[in-house]
C-alpha cells in the first residue's frame, strides 16, 4: 500500500470516527495545508492543521482515482472530483498538502 493510500484511508477513518487529532499527527510538526478553491486556508503547523480539521470537518470520504506519491486525483463520495499535491517529509510524515477542487 502506498503513503498515499494510507493517507487517504487515514482521512476516511476520521471522516467516519471524528478523531481528527490522530489524523493530524500524520502531518510534520511544520507541514503547511492549502487549499486551491475554496475559502480556507492556509494553514501552517500541525496544531494549526488539527484545529482546522477540528473546527470544519470534511463529512465525505474520498477514493483515489489514480496516484503517486507526489499527485493524486480524488472523487468525494458525493461524487465532486479534485486533486491533492503531497509533499512528504524524511520520516514519511505530510510536509506539504494542496488540496484543488475540480
Amino acid at each position: 500500500m502506498s503513503r498515499t493510500t494510507e493517507h487517504v484511508d487515514a482521512f476516511n477513518h476520521a471522516v467516519t470516527s471524528g478523531d481528527w487529532d490522530t489524523f493530524a499527527q500524520r502531518f510534520a510538526a511544520d507541514a503547511g495545508m492549502s487549499f486551491v478553491g475554496v475559502p480556507a486556508g492556509p494553514f501552517e503547523g500541525r496544531p494549526a492543521i488539527a484545529a482546522a480539521y477540528r473546527e470544519n470537518p470534511p463529512t465525505e470520504t474520498m477514493t483515489l482515482e489514480g496516484a503517486d506519491d507526489d499527485n493524486v486525483k480524488f472523487r468525494w463520495a458525493g461524487g465532486d472530483t479534485g486533486t491533492m499535491d503531497l509533499t512528504w517529509a524524511p520520516d514519511g510524515t505530510v510536509q506539504a498538502l494542496t488540496v484543488s477542487f475540480d
